[in-house]
């Protein structure tokens, strides 16, 4: 065998280890040759690079996009994960793809495309619950039809078929685990086939009667939220795509710009009483604070003359009206049990405006001069008269903003509360308003009123 000469070798060994980051060895005597170094090849970007490198709204609408073709069922947050880059490479299967993980323009357009159509058949809006500030995806054209109380919200078929139900308690000391062994037994009857439970979330699904249900829940402090989606099983090839957006798009407590309560609606209905017939009402404050402009339906504008800020109290008053029936305040009755006669919002009575009356009950909170009702009224009783068992006047009823989240050992916050008639009384007397009224008829001295803002 002949001998390979030394500057050969030392050649191809210099190539070898330049490939390899080494220092090649010298032989005595030898003349080395200056010879072009391999170019290490940098390492691949991966689909997890790829997908950071995109804007964070490109990010949210691709896992949405996702979403809505049945392969991610994370929270859309926008943040890269491995869940995110699997449900790319699933999708990609699905479609007889290169399962990379990234995907390439014509994919994407077609992904797209896919989820728009899916969105528009069903009615897809992201929408505020007004009482809590959570976020959440709404197939509204499935479920048009809504109310809401200080509790939560629903929205339903109009057959009841399908039924998306958002919830909110205070709880002590609450877990994950605790609260979906909870919901586990509540309804009772209801059979759990599938439970994930996370430190931050817990999703329950199964069989509730004849419907089969999706829940997701958490919990921020002593607020509890919880996201309920049930529908008929005869309806599930409809219902259970969307079950996963929804159950996605869920933010029960939104973070930034969106923290806290939500902005205060650009409508805002409330409950008024008449209590003089030149046209003084008084109602909650906070119904008609920050309004541009303020009307009392059937009858028109009204300004806003005083306000008691203490007790969340405002005067209003409407000009050249007539056939007015004012409510006789002067008589104080039982604050323990009651009846409240508002208004509900248009929303809750299908675009109605009836008077209505619900019961509820008192509570003193805090030791003080403070009342808690119970259960709360729904939305547009704010400003709603509360009457005794034997008719008399007893005060009015307050919807309060809602607390997104408390420290986690804090009292119970009232949703709803009531001032006694005698701080009404002295507020009306203070601004010259004579509070012994004709009427004893609440449904005929209470009035809607209608609070617009920018």
């Amino acid at each position: 065998m002949r001998s390979m000469p030394v500057a050969t070798l030392i050649w191809l060994v210099s190539a070898v280890c330049a490939q390899a980051q080494m220092t090649p060895p010298t032989t005595a005597g030898a003349k080395l040759k200056t010879v072009a170094t391999v170019p290490i090849r940098p390492a691949l970007q991966t689909p997890a690079d790829t997908a950071n490198a995109m804007a964070q709204a490109e990010r949210l609408a691709l896992q949405s996009d996702l979403a809505w073709v049945g392969e991610y069922n994370g929270a859309i947050t926008g943040e890269v994960s491995e869940r995110m880059v699997a449900a790319i490479k699933e999708y990609q299967k699905a479609k007889g793809g290169k399962q990379t993980g990234v995907l390439n323009p014509q994919e994407r357009s077609v992904l797209a495309e896919t989820a728009r159509r899916r969105q528009e058949n069903v009615g897809w809006k992201i929408v505020t619950d007004p009482t809590s500030g959570a976020r959440l995806g709404i197939p509204t054209k499935l479920v048009p039809q809504q109310t809401s109380d200080a509790n939560g919200a629903r929205w339903s078929s109009p057959s009841g078929t399908v039924q998306v139900v958002l919830t909110r308690r205070k709880e002590a000391n609450p877990t994950t685990a605790k609260l979906a062994d909870q919901e586990k037994k509540e309804p009772p009857g209801r059979a759990v086939d599938y439970t994930v439970v996370k430190p931050d979330f817990f999703v329950l699904s199964g069989l509730q009667g004849l419907k089969k249900f999706y829940l997701r829940g958490t919990f921020k402090g002593d607020e509890v939220r919880i996201l309920t989606i049930l529908y008929d099983q005869a309806t599930e090839n409809t219902v259970e795509p969307v079950v996963i957006a929804m159950s996605s798009a869920f933010n029960p407590f939104p973070t930034g710009a969106q923290a806290g309560p939500p902005p205060r609606k650009t409508v805002e209905y409330g409950t008024g009483i008449v209590v003089s017939e030149d046209g003084a009402i008084v109602t909650d404050r906070q119904v008609v604070d920050s309004c541009i402009a303020i009307a009392i339906a059937g009858y028109g504008n009204a300004d806003r003359v005083a306000e008691d800020k203490d007790h969340d109290l405002a005067l209003l008053r409407i000009y050249g009206a007539r056939g007015l029936r004012p409510l006789n305040l002067a008589n104080g009755g039982s604050i323990t049990a009651v009846d409240l006669t508002g208004i509900a919002d248009p929303q809750n009575q299908g675009g109605g405006n009836a008077v209505s009356s619900v019961k509820a009950s008192t509570t003193q909170v805090g030791g003080g001069s403070d009342l808690a009702l119970s259960p709360a009224p729904a939305l547009g009783f704010s400003g709603a008269a509360a009457i005794d068992a034997d008719g008399k006047f007893a005060g009015i009823a307050q919807l309060k903003p809602v607390v997104v989240a408390g420290p986690p050992n804090a009292a119970a916050a009232a949703q709803a509360a009531l001032v006694p008639a005698d701080i009404v009384r002295d507020f009306l007397k203070a601004n010259g308003v004579d509070a012994s009224g004709a009427s004893a008829d609440a449904k005929a001295s209470v009035v809607r009123v209608i609070c617009v803002r920018k």
